[in-house]
């Protein structure tokens, strides 16, 4: 009978110590991507906005925008640590990508050239 319990505390502790390394795993996930925010605020214009919305699997895709009008995306593994990453990073989160937010981002000519793909003379799309 000793030994089961001896068995069972050992599941228990090793349990525990999985679920803090999990953990631990997430904290750094969420700080890389808190710094990846500020890099990009601070390469583009000093401040960014975001938006957060769910991509499938969990997984959240954090739109990006600088004071500068330049656009980009991350993905976290999760709504909680895409909105800590943010809090982390002090931007602005917008509840939608329209309107004031989708009117401060500036498209170049890549951009619309992808988006018109051959109709107008763009690359043709794979």
């Amino acid at each position: 009978m000793a030994d089961t319990q001896q068995a069972d505390e050992q599941a228990a502790a090793d349990g525990a110590a999985s679920a803090t390394k999990a953990a631990t795993q997430a904290d750094k996930r969420t700080a890389r991507l808190a710094g990846q925010i500020r890099a990009f605020a601070k390469t583009h214009g000093g401040s960014a906005e975001g938006q957060l919305a769910h991509i499938g699997r969990g997984r959240t895709r954090i739109a990006l925008v600088g004071a500068n009008g330049e656009w980009g995306n991350l993905v976290a593994d999760s709504y909680a640590s895409a909105k800590d990453a943010a809090d982390r990073a002090g931007i602005t989160l917008q509840d939608d990508f329209d309107g004031e937010l989708a009117a401060k981002v500036r498209t170049g000519p890549y951009e619309w050239s992808r988006m018109a793909g051959i109709q107008v003379g763009g690359p043709a799309n794979p």
